[in-house]
C-alpha cells in the first residue's frame, strides 16, 4: 500500500544529497526526520525534525524506526547492519543488500562481472604480495582505489609501473583495495534509473560528465553520443536495478571506450550529482523520483524539458570570501543552488549552477562563461 502525504519520512545521511531529498518530500507534503552525526548538516538544518547520532546508534535508529512509515539512505556508506534493523519496525530502501553491493568496490565489480556487465579489467589487493600473485603489472597503467569510503576522486593513488605499486599502497595505508586498468577513453557517461516496488522502472536522459581532480566538474543533458549508445546505457542501468531487485534511485557510471564499448565504472544507490539537472530541467527531478519510489508511488516523468548543463561550485570559489553571486542569477537561464554548508574547504561540494538552453551547446556555452567569471571574481 503507497504510503500518502502526512506521513513522515525518514533519510540517513544529513549532506546535500539528505537535503534536496527533504526539500521534494516536504513539497509534496511529507514531513521528514534526517539522522546525521553533523549538528550543522545541511539536510537536519532544513528537516521537520533531526537526531544529531551515529549512523549505528542503536537508540537513535529505534526513534528514527519508531518514527517514520519509511526510510532511505543519502549515500552508500550507511552500516548494511543499520538498514536490516530499521527495515524490522518500516519501510527501508534502498535495502541492505544492495547498499553492501554499492559500498565495495570489490563485491560491487563481483555482483556486474557475475551478471555479465563489463567492468574495466582488475584485481583484488588485500596485501603488497597480492600485486605480484596475481601478476597485477598487466593491468598498469592503472589506478589504485580503497574498496570502501572512496568518493570524489579521495581514496585513490595512480600507479604507472611496477615500481610505483608499493609507495601508492602505503600512501593507501595498504587496505584492502581495487587496481583498476587505466582504459582509453572518449568519456564520461552516467544514467540515473528508479525503479519502483512493482519493478516498473524510469530512466533520466544520459549525462556527459567531465570531471577534475576526481570530482565532477561539469555535466552535459542529453550527452553528446549517439542515441543508440545512450538506449544502450539506459537498458544496461535498469538490467543492474532489475538484477540488485532494486527500489529507488539509482546511478550508474559508465567509461565510453574509443570504439565506443560500454564499461562500467561504478554504481551508487542514491540520486547522483550528475542528475542534478533534473531538477530544473525534467518534469520530475531525481530527488521527486526517490520520495515516490520511497512510499510505492506510480514513477513520475523523466522527460527533459530543455537542454541543461549542470557546473559544480566548489569551496575554492570561495577562496576570497563570498563570491558574486550576481554572475549567476543575472542570466535569466540559470539556476543557483547552494546547499547551506558552513565552511568553505578546497574540492568541497557547496553548490552548483544549471544553465538551460534551447540547444546543449548553447548551454554549455553561457555554463562555461559563467564558470570561469566565477573562477576570476
Amino acid at each position: 500500500m503507497a504510503i500518502m502525504p502526512g506521513a513522515m519520512l525518514g533519510v540517513l545521511g544529513g549532506g546535500q544529497l539528505g537535503r534536496m531529498f527533504v526539500q521534494a518530500a516536504q513539497q509534496m507534503g511529507y514531513p521528514v526526520t534526517v539522522l546525521d552525526p553533523d549538528s550543522g548538516s545541511p539536510a537536519g538544518r532544513v528537516a521537520d525534525d533531526f537526531i544529531c547520532a551515529g549512523y549505528a546508534d542503536p537508540s537513535a535508529l529505534e526513534k528514527l524506526g519508531s518514527q517514520c512509515a519509511a526510510i532511505t539512505t543519502e549515500f552508500e556508506n550507511i552500516p548494511a547492519n543499520s538498514l536490516r534493523s530499521l527495515a524490522k519496525s518500516c519501510a527501508v530502501s534502498p535495502d541492505a543488500y544492495s547498499v553492501s553491493v554499492a559500498q565495495n568496490r570489490i563485491a560491487e565489480k563481483q555482483f556486474l562481472s557475475i551478471n555479465g556487465l563489463t567492468v574495466a579489467p582488475f584485481a583484488v589487493i588485500q596485501q603488497t604480495d597480492d600485486f605480484a600473485d596475481q601478476d597485477a603489472a598487466d593491468l598498469l597503467p592503472g589506478i589504485l582505489k580503497v574498496s570502501q569510503f572512496g568518493y570524489d576522486g579521495k581514496g585513490q593513488v595512480k600507479v604507472a609501473s611496477a615500481a610505483e605499486f608499493p609507495a601508492a599502497y602505503a600512501q593507501l595505508n595498504h587496505a584492502v583495495c581495487v587496481l583498476e586498468k587505466f582504459m582509453p577513453l572518449k568519456c564520461e557517461i552516467s544514467v540515473v534509473v528508479a525503479r519502483g516496488s512493482d519493478g516498473k522502472v524510469a530512466t533520466f536522459p544520459v549525462a556527459e560528465n567531465q570531471h577534475v581532480n576526481g570530482i565532477l566538474d561539469v555535466s552535459i543533458v542529453p550527452a553528446r553520443i549517439a542515441p543508440l549508445l545512450a538506449g544502450k546505457a539506459q537498458e544496461i542501468a535498469c538490467q543492474i536495478a532489475k538484477n540488485l531487485n532494486y527500489q529507488g534511485v539509482l546511478c550508474v557510471e559508465f567509461f565510453v571506450l574509443q570504439d565506443d564499448e560500454l564499461v562500467i565504472n561504478e554504481i551508487a544507490p542514491r540520486p547522483h550529482n550528475s542528475g542534478h539537472y533534473s531538477i530544473d530541467a525534467c518534469v520530475t527531478s531525481q530527488f521527486e523520483q526517490q520520495v515516490r519510489t520511497l512510499c510505492g508511488l506510480s514513477l513520475g516523468s523523466t522527460a527533459q524539458l530543455s537542454p541543461a548543463v549542470m557546473i559544480n561550485l566548489l569551496g575554492d570559489v570561495w577562496r576570497n570570501g563570498d563570491p558574486d553571486w550576481n554572475i549567476v542569477l543575472q542570466h535569466p537561464s540559470a539556476k543557483l543552488h547552494l546547499y547551506g554548508k558552513a565552511e568553505a574547504r578546497p574540492g568541497r561540494k557547496m553548490g552548483h549552477f544549471t544553465v538551460l538552453s534551447n540547444d546543449i551547446e548553447t548551454a554549455l556555452s553561457e555554463a562555461l562563461h559563467i564558470k570561469q567569471q566565477l573562477d576570476q571574481s
